[in-house]
């Protein structure tokens, strides 16, 4: 899959209203053809990835951004359930978080996340890293294309 062929399906997995706005506007800034859906948790994100109830008709997303500290199912609880799933382990996901413990981002790249980016502090800078991240994995990585899916 290339950008050109259709619009990129995001998966934002993040409790935090204010980081899902701030993520929402970067993205409409960076002007490439993407839809941008959300998670509210680890476990909203599961139910999504498994169109599991009011996800019944969910597409499946070209990569997953995720914070990894949320209520209820945490972001490394969730990444290593999708990493062990052979249906959604080959989804690239990126750590977007506040943190930037040591131990987390082993972690995280240990239950093999594709990068691990420590949001930044300031507005500007948080807009520049999501462009960038856009500009990067819909601009220059090419994708794969889902798998058959019967649904």
């Amino acid at each position: 899959m290339t950008p050109t062929d259709k619009h990129v399906e995001i998966l934002l997995v993040e409790d935090n209203p204010a980081d899902v706005m701030l993520t929402q506007e970067a993205f409409e800034e960076a002007h490439f053809p993407h839809r941008l859906n959300h998670a509210r948790d680890g476990l909203d994100a599961l139910r999504f990835l498994r169109r599991e109830g009011e996800h019944a008709a969910a597409p499946r997303p070209d990569v997953i951004l995720m914070d990894l500290n949320m209520p209820r199912m945490s972001g490394l609880e969730l990444l290593d359930l999708l990493k062990e799933d052979p249906e959604l382990r080959s989804i690239p996901v990126i750590v977007l978080t506040t943190s930037r413990a040591e131990s987390d981002i082993w972690r995280s790249y240990n239950l093999h996340a594709n990068a691990y980016i420590p949001k930044p502090v300031s507005i500007s800078e948080f807009v520049e890293v999501i462009q960038t991240l856009g500009n990067f994995w819909f601009h220059k990585v090419a994708l794969p294309s889902p798998p058959h899916d019967p649904r």
